[in-house]
């Protein structure tokens, strides 16, 4: 039975134990170490080149007893799969080494896009904190006095305000004014005594709000919802989770299919219109409805910039792009306060929220702030939109991209040599997950180590609120915590690798809600402030490293909808902590519980996950099932055991482009009819003669 697998020539030998013991090659995705055949065959394997005029290849022939699903098999699953699925767009796979480089790199215009991609992510935090301050509840408020059901004016004689409140509401110890109940005295009262039996009803005239943190009037003190309709709030924030969670996942597979700029300016149209109607809404019915379309609008608009801003940046520069776009979030977060207090009213605030989205777009009328991302025009097989992509980006990077004496020396040549003429553009979407492994399985992960870091943040929060009840001690603790975790995920993720770090960032998190579950009871308020406060860090951590993660492990061509699936997993595990609220918090420890067993179960799932520090972003799904994780520890040869025969890498490796590129050339320069040098033949005599001996010497032997 005979294999034919193509590609970079390589050589193969095999032992009579049947080991891969000598493997040459410069694809280091084919084979990069010693693999043992796990079948019991002593056939040997024979290697026989055939070079071909513009592919190497190679034949490997196997004996009648080898049959190809047990070789393919001893192989861990797909070594050879590039070799047995050849497929032509061999420069997507090499973005980052062939097709960046030639158009300036991280050049200044690169950088320049990358500062405007980050102002969607300020409008977009101002619009999903300002959540917070339009439902606020008042730390005091209380029923307004109803004259009807107090005894008659005449009884009561002059009274003070306070005496007038203690006569009209009931006193609860330790909280103040009851907040949803009045006494209700009996009409035929002739002598009114303190002793006096009266009834207790609920609210008949409103409330009366007290001074309340930020804003002077928002949802709450506006449409009265406490109390009875104190349900309302948590419902407004679970159907604004919600729109955020489908909005992750329809625009994420949107941005597959038209693109990161076109579901950009799609959403901040979008979202601006649903702003402005939400300054209208004067329903509490509509206005939850709108909020709900706002965030799928809003999810939109921070997906397809952080999947475009991830793609334009070179390896080195990704972790450092990506947690600048956080501490736009936290400006954004610390200038809500103030917006509040200015705004009064939540309309206002809301417009305020509204107005950066209105400003970009802008985008729309200068397309050169905002551009098609090259590396997803590439993917999907759209080689004219993206051979213009890349000669806008070579021109703006002072790098030139044209077509000069040698075509095959240009980037826009190689282009057409590597894809047809009539390409179709090729589209994937999320559905396709099904026929993947490792891709669904690191998204798979990274959904649930996201729905813990945000979900598991209440626990910690709710301690915050215990150990002190203002609003904006907790709120710019919660901040404070968000901006140490950007800075330390900058420090660290770098020089430990993204695996590492986020294994710690797990086990952190899991260890703080374990001890506050467990001995909360028996520590001191400073010390339940600690575990909270680093608790808070590491989930917040925890939830940033894993957006991060996901966008370097999943492929291009379903990047949008892949990494909003793993965003929607976040956004269920916010709107698990309005589910609490709901129910008045009934079911707090049964939560505390459950997120910190999935805590500490993520640990085992993250050793799973592959490495992606300083890699080529994966583009085809091909290359999203190349990933393996690495060894948790470095394996040492056994000094009993040595190897027979240890090859040395040459220092000079075969580079096969540059070869193929050469050849190229060569042929193009022999092929011209005019040559652009003159060859020149040197009128002296050969050194030897035909028959091999030298004229000198036939000379003399005559």
């Amino acid at each position: 039975m005979m294999l034919t697998l193509r590609g970079p020539q390589m050589m193969l030998t095999l032992n009579q134990q049947t080991e891969l013991t000598d493997i040459a090659t410069t694809d280091p995705c084919i084979i990069s170490q010693r693999t043992l055949l796990s079948d019991n065959s002593k056939e040997s394997v024979n290697r026989i080149y055939e070079p071909l005029p513009n592919e190497p290849n190679f034949h490997v022939f196997l004996g009648s007893q080898t049959s190809v699903s047990s070789f393919l098999s001893t192989t861990r699953g797909n070594v050879f799969e590039k070799q047995l699925f050849p497929s032509i767009r061999t420069t997507v796979m090499e973005f980052e080494t062939k097709i960046y480089p030639q158009i300036g790199g991280y050049g200044r215009y690169n950088r320049i896009i990358t500062l405007f991609s980050w102002f969607p992510n300020f409008a977009v935090s101002l619009n999903l904190f300002s959540d917070v301050f339009f439902t606020l509840v008042p730390e005091s408020y209380h029923c307004k006095p109803d004259l009807a059901l107090l005894p008659p004016s005449s009884l009561l004689g002059n009274l003070s305000r306070q005496a007038y409140l203690n006569l009209s509401i009931p006193w609860l110890k330790g909280s103040g004014f009851s907040h949803c109940e009045l006494y209700k005295y009996p009409l035929n009262t002739s002598n009114y005594t303190e002793s006096e039996p009266r009834d207790v009803v609920p609210c008949t005239r409103g409330w009366e709000y007290g001074k309340p943190a930020g804003l002077h009037n928002n949802l709450v003190t506006e449409w009265d919802l406490v109390c009875a309709d104190h349900w309302k709030i948590p419902l407004q924030h679970i159907c604004f989770m919600t729109g955020w969670t489908l909005g992750y996942i329809l625009l994420g597979t949107i941005c597959d299919w038209l693109g990161r700029r076109c579901v950009l300016l799609l959403s901040v149209v979008l979202s601006g219109l649903l702003g402005i109607m939400s300054c209208l809404s004067n329903s509490p019915s509509v206005f939850p409805f709108l909020r709900l379309c706002q965030g799928s609008t809003l999810a939109g608009v921070f997906l397809s910039s952080y999947i475009a801003r991830l793609e334009w940046c070179d390896p080195p520069h990704r972790l450092m792009v990506s947690m600048v776009s956080g501490f736009f979030a936290v400006f954004a977060e610390l200038l809500l306060p103030g917006f509040a207090v200015l705004c009064r009213d939540w309309p206002v605030l809301q417009a305020v929220a509204t107005l950066p989205l209105l400003l970009l777009l802008s985008y729309w009328c200068c397309a050169s702030v905002f551009p098609e991302s090259p590396r997803w025009l590439i993917a999907t097989s759209q080689i004219p939109q993206a051979k213009k992509c890349l000669q806008s980006f070579s021109a703006r990077n002072g790098v030139c991209v044209s077509d000069e004496l040698y075509p095959a020396e240009t980037l826009l040549s190689e282009i057409d040599e590597v894809f047809p003429e009539h390409i179709q553009p090729e589209y994937h979407h999320v559905v396709e997950l099904r026929h993947t492994r490792v891709i669904w399985k690191n998204c798979l992960i990274l959904g649930f180590t996201l729905f813990i870091g945000t979900g598991i943040q209440y626990c910690f929060t709710r301690n915050l609120h215990i150990y002190s009840p203002h609003f904006y001690f907790s709120y710019f603790l919660r901040v404070l915590t968000g901006a140490l975790a950007c800075i330390f995920l900058c420090v660290s993720v770098d020089r430990f690798g993204r695996r590492g770090m986020l294994l710690l960032a797990a086990i952190v998190t899991g260890l703080s809600s374990l001890l506050l579950l467990a001995l909360t009871q028996y520590l001191r308020g400073g010390l339940v402030l600690v575990l909270s406060v680093v608790g808070l860090l590491s989930s917040q951590a925890l939830a940033m490293l894993s957006v991060f993660f996901g966008s370097e492990v999943m492929p291009t061509v379903v990047r949008g909808g892949t990494l909003g699936l793993i965003m929607a997993a976040g956004c269920v595990g916010m709107a698990a902590s309005s589910l609490m609220e709901l129910q008045n918090n009934g079911g707090y420890f049964l939560h505390h519980v459950i997120f910190a067993s999935f805590a500490v179960l993520s640990v085992l799932c993250i050793m799973l996950l592959p490495e992606s520090k300083y890699k080529p972003l994966p583009d085809s799904l091909k290359d999203g099932e190349r990933q393996r994780r690495p060894p948790l520890f470095l394996s040492r040869i056994s000094r009993d055991n040595p190897p027979l025969l240890r090859t040395q890498p040459h220092s000079a490796e075969y580079n096969r482009d540059n070869y193929s590129r050469l050849v190229t050339a060569t042929k193009k320069m022999l092929t011209k009819d005019a040559l652009p040098y003159k060859i020149s033949i040197s009128p002296q005599a050969p050194l030897l003669a035909s028959n091999g001996t030298a004229p000198d010497a036939n000379n003399d032997s005559s």
